[in-house]
């Protein structure tokens, strides 16, 4: 079985933590290598933004390739204006394809401009397409903090389209589904749901004075941790007035922020960065509040294990990969009560979840696994337990599964 996995706006071999950079490169990374496991050949085909990289990269193994493909200026760029050069990106590969001799089963795309790639494709090529949307924009703009986060009428456009031609929608949640019913009128016989993976032979429990020691974080120091994107939707403005309502409880604990630029010059930092520090100075939490920058996923497990909660106050996530990622690291996650979190992180069980854009909710929570030693390992060896279930090998057996399903049916 030979798969075309289209990955547009973002590659799976990219530092997390920067702008467009985040769950969705880990499951495109983690899933090819997991097919190829399974004996499946996959080419991802993203957009090449650094000419000095390589096109053509095997990082992946099992003969699996990232092939980074020229489409506009290679260099990084917004959004809004990568819709220009999906016409080149969709000639790229259908070059690439044409030159190697090869020819695919099937297409797998993520997020709606590669959607809009593969629709052109399924048309030259004639091959059933799997989707997987990660976000929605009908629903980030149901949640967008600023007027630029809520996406125009073409991602709108693009995502009706594809709901509408693909053969198959992955999605993450029974939220996800219930989303894509509700806003877009998807034909819900065509939805499957399969939930992203964790890796677990690389996030598991280290013992935290062994953590602490290789993060060079002092064995008598308790943190809270964020991992992700710098944005006003990931809600760490919540959680930097929830750690100063703690330090009013004298309940003193550091908060590290992975991910995001914090070191760029002022000229080059994102606004949302900007916001957040003067946030810390305004709450004087500039000793409690570290900004970390973006880390590599070979230190992530050592951070979550060295965290006595990990928190996720996001005001819209599809899934929340980091969430899983610390389960499966056997800690607690706090995280808001939204979308696929609300199914991932099982309140009193797993961590607590807690109402959106509530400090106040988060803080009590947070007091409560900070003072609690009992309550944090019990939670934690529970998360642990069921973070197991999302082992990468299980999804992806049943992504190839549906693979099979679709060709056959396609």
């Amino acid at each position: 079985m030979r798969i075309a996995m289209l990955s547009y706006h973002t590659c799976p071999l990219a530092t997390l933590g920067g702008k467009d950079t985040g769950g969705m490169n880990v499951y495109v990374r983690e899933l090819t290598r997991q097919l190829g496991r399974l004996g499946a050949h996959v080419d991802v085909f993203t957009r090449s933004q650094d000419e000095h990289v390589p096109h053509v990269l095997h990082d992946l193994g099992y003969g699996n390739r990232v092939v980074h493909v020229p489409a506009g200026p290679e260099v990084p760029l917004p959004k809004q204006e990568l819709i220009d050069f999906i016409p080149d990106f969709v000639h790229g590969i259908q070059e690439f394809a044409r030159t190697k001799g090869l020819c695919y089963d099937l297409i797998h795309s993520h997020y709606w401009m590669s959607g809009v790639a593969a629709l052109e494709l399924k048309r030259s090529w004639n091959l059933p397409i799997v989707h997987m949307f990660h976000t929605l924009g009908l629903m980030k703009q149901r949640v967008a903090r600023q007027p630029d986060e809520a996406d125009g009428e073409s991602r709108l456009q693009g995502e009706r389209q594809i709901i509408q031609q693909v053969e198959r929608i992955v999605a993450a949640t029974p939220a996800e589904l219930a989303q894509l019913q509700w806003l877009y009128q998807a034909d819900t016989r065509k939805i499957v749901i399969i939930p992203p993976g964790v890796d677990t032979s690389h996030f598991y429990p280290i013992s935290g004075d062994e953590a602490k020691e290789a993060i060079g974080i002092p064995l008598c120091e308790r943190m809270l941790l964020f991992v992700g994107r710098i944005e006003p939707l990931k809600g760490i403005d919540i959680l930097i007035q929830a750690i100063a309502l703690l330090r009013q409880r004298n309940i003193y604990v550091c908060l590290a922020v992975i991910g995001g630029d914090p070191d760029s010059s002022p000229q080059a930092q994102s606004s949302e960065m900007a916001r957040l520090k003067m946030l810390r100075e305004q709450a004087g939490l500039t000793d409690l509040v570290t900004f970390l920058g973006k880390r590599g996923q070979d230190t992530l497990p050592y951070y979550y294990s060295a965290a006595e909660a990990v928190v996720v106050p996001s005001h819209y996530e599809s899934f929340g990969m980091v969430a899983l990622e610390a389960m499966a690291c056997g800690t607690p996650v706090v995280a808001s009560q939204v979308g696929g979190l609300a199914f991932l992180v099982q309140d009193g069980v797993t961590g607590f979840t807690v109402p959106v854009d509530e400090p106040q909710a988060l803080a009590d929570r947070l007091a409560l696994l900070i003072n609690d030693r009992a309550l944090r390992q019990k939670l934690g060896e529970q998360a642990h337990a069921v973070a197991q279930q999302y082992a990468w090998e299980n999804i992806a057996a049943r992504v190839l599964a549906l693979y099979g399903q679709v060709m056959v049916s396609g």
